[in-house]
């Protein structure tokens, strides 16, 4: 392993292979944080003492890597306001990335299929760290908090349900729905992704960064979602194989407001010396955003130019 993180983190032409390790090991471990209906022999080990110092030797080293990935500026609180307002307002309505456009323009149906593969790994039990972090005493930001997930989580319907949408996009392009069927081929970044809102999500010392990433996700969503939305009009789907993004949206417009009004600025009223940990959550988190959406669209790229590309990874399980 330490090999391994070595290879990854202390030359600068890193192996992808190296990253893909790392990141795989680490999912597996975080993924027993959540509890997935499934044997419960699978949660034998989960207080294992080898697997946590596995996990804390990969996010150590990992964490730093990525905290010089971007420029943390220590801003004072009125800063902190000012820099949060400007970023949710660019990001709301951004100009469309390369990635972006390419989505909304180029992608055909094989792209849009290996688009909603990559994605499902987090789609199909979306919202599941924001869990993790709603435990503690009472407050104003915790109640807020618990109102996105309750309509994340379809104000207790199964069939409204964020997750049940992209289920049902996956089972109408005749995907697999069944959570992780897909996941030998995610990209390193999206684990990553994953991974970095797992970390942020378990270290209360990290709550304020933990919010400026959600922060991000929920003003970014709209524009971003709207992009595949639009890519799956244009290839005649149905509303069955669009309804996800739909209902994104529309509610992540008014998420996107609560998060910034309800949730980011008390917390700057009450954390004025740490509040500029918001700035960076935001910052980091778009930065793991892009990095990610960029590593799906190189993978639908190739799986458009090879069809043996598309039935090796995705074919077998159709």
């Amino acid at each position: 392993m330490e090999f391994v993180l070595d290879e990854a983190f202390s030359s600068r032409d890193f192996e992808d292979s190296a990253h893909t390790f790392i990141q795989r090991c680490l999912y597996h471990i975080n993924r027993m944080k959540l509890f997935w209906y499934d044997d419960l022999n699978n949660y034998s080990n989960e207080n294992s003492k080898f697997l946590f110092e596995v996990r804390s030797l990969i996010e150590n080293k990992w964490s730093a890597w990525e905290d010089e990935q971007i420029k943390a500026e220590k801003l004072d609180s009125k800063n902190v306001i000012k820099a949060l307002c400007e970023r949710a307002d660019e990001d709301l309505n951004p100009e469309p990335s390369i990635e972006g456009r390419f989505i909304r323009d180029n992608i055909s149906e094989t792209g849009y299929r290996m688009y909603l593969a990559i994605a499902s790994l987090d789609g199909l039990v979306e919202a599941s760290q924001l869990s993790r972090v709603l435990g503690g005493a009472s407050s104003e930001v915790q109640l807020m908090l618990t109102k996105i997930l309750w309509e994340e989580y379809g104000a207790g319907k199964i069939d409204r349900k964020h997750s049940s949408h992209f289920a049902a996009m996956l089972e109408e392009l005749e995907l697999d729905s069944t959570p992780e069927a897909y996941l030998d081929i995610v990209p390193w970044e999206v684990l990553a992704n994953i991974n970095h809102s797992f970390l942020l999500s378990e270290q209360k010392r990290k709550f304020l960064r933990y919010v400026g990433g959600l922060l991000f996700i929920e003003v970014s969503v709209p524009a971003s979602f709207q992009n595949i939305k639009l890519a799956g009009e244009r290839l005649g789907l149905s509303g069955g194989a669009t309804s996800y993004w739909d209902i994104h949206i529309k509610e992540d417009i008014r998420h996107g407001q609560w998060m910034l009004n309800d949730v980011a600025l008390p917390l700057i009223d009450k954390y004025e010396d740490d509040a500029w940990e918001i700035v960076m959550g935001y910052d980091q988190q778009k930065f793991f955003s892009e990095r990610a959406a960029s590593s799906i669209v190189a993978t639908i790229r190739k799986s458009e130019k090879d069809p043996a590309f598309f039935q090796e990874k995705i074919g077998s399980f159709i």
